[in-house]
Parts: C-alpha cells; structure tokens; sequence
C-alpha cells in the first residue's frame, strides 16, 4: 500500500492528511484486503483521500466510509474572463512579499507546490491576496496543453481572479483549465462534466473540491 502523509497549519490548528495513492493484495490473500486497509484507516485525526478510485473498488470505498467530495469536473476558459482593473498576479517565490498576506498554511501550501512544479500564484483583487496553485498537464492523448487546479481557497475566489490568471497561463500555452466541482461554476466559461475524476475523502476534515494539495497527482505528475 502507498501512502502520501502530509501535515500543515490549518484555521483550526494542524491537519493531517492521507492520500491512499495506490494498493494490491496478492490474489492468495485477498479476502485478508480488508484488514489491511483498516490498519491504515483507524486513524480518527487523519483525513484519507482517494483521488483515483478505479471503478471495481467504489462499492468496497462506500462500505469503507468514505465519501464523495467531487463527483465531477468543470472545464473553463479563463482569458475568457473580464479582468478587474484592481487584480493582478504574482508567481510565488520565496521572498515575495505579498506572501505575508496569506495564511501560514496557505503560504506552505504556495511554496511547497512550487518547488514540486506546480504553477504557485498569489491572486490580488480589491486589496485581497488568494492563493492558486496549478498543475500543468496534457488530456486528449497529450495532444491539448492544460492546467489542473490543485489549490483555491474557494470556487468563488477562482472565479473572481479567473481573468487575470487565464491571461497569466494563456503566456505559457494554456488555455484551458479544469477543476474538480460538483455542479457548474457561476462565472466561469466552460462546460461541466459530470462523474469524471470522481474522488473521496474519509476523516475529520472534508477536502474542498479544487483542493489537491500532497496528492499522487502533484507528487507524481498527471
């Protein structure tokens, strides 16, 4: 069993999460699978996540206790957006300053992702600095360049800063994103499709959709 541990600053004091990236069981052993999996689980201060359910193992997750947060996927085009003459954008690095407008654990999530190749921003409108993180990747058979969002604070930010991104990413190819939603984004210009990339979550803390953040995506690429 694989299994990615992350521990950051949260607004309710650490958290601690669990990315079950992968598992097999033998065949010999199979019908022993679930102890194996209740070995990892029965940490109460830990939330598990599984971004990658292959589709023989979503009845054994629902008997788990695990949970959907995002059962579908939203894509958009952010240069398609209207750009407030108040935002703009700034690549993080270590020495930015505005990185003191954000959170700490916001702030290790920006420049913990940059150094694993995410596209790490930090989003000023009206005064009010958001963090995005952004994985670049290619879908239809590596034939279309994208962005995968890997961190918002929330949709309604992504959706607010989407314009001055979009034209940000659209200087390094991209055009269009995709993030994980349960339904259509408001304000944003794209086409939702549902029951793709579905993911769950097991623990104290719910992942909000558009938050990937230690995942097997991010530390092994799409």
């Amino acid at each position: 069993m694989l299994t990615l541990y992350a521990r950051f600053p949260g607004r309710e004091g650490d958290e601690i999460r669990c990315n079950i990236s992968s598992w097999t069981v033998d065949e010999g052993y199979r019908p022993q699978a679930m102890k194996l999996i209740w070995a990892i689980l029965r940490r109460r201060d830990v939330t598990f996540t599984n971004i990658s359910p292959a589709p023989s193992t979503l009845k054994a997750n629902k008997a788990l206790g695990f949970q959907l947060f995002s059962n579908g996927q939203f894509a958009f085009l952010p240069a398609l957006n209207s750009v407030r003459r108040s935002c703009r954008v700034l690549e993080v690095r270590p020495d930015l300053a505005e990185l003191a407008m954000l959170s700490d654990g916001e702030r290790y999530i920006v420049l913990e992702h940059a150094a694993l190749g995410c596209i790490s921003l930090v989003c000023i409108c009206d005064g009010v600095a958001s963090p995005l993180v952004l994985m670049p990747r290619r879908i239809l058979h590596g034939l279309i360049p994208c962005a995968q969002i890997v961190y918002c604070r929330s949709l309604a930010d992504l959706s607010r800063c989407a314009g001055a991104v979009g034209r940000f990413v659209l200087r390094r190819g991209i055009l269009l994103c995709l993030v994980d939603a349960k339904e259509p984004i408001p304000g944003l210009f794209g086409r939702y499709f549902a029951n793709r990339g579905i993911k769950y979550f097991k623990g104290p803390k719910p992942p909000a959709p558009g938050d990937l953040t230690f995942t097997e995506l991010v530390v092994f690429g799409p």
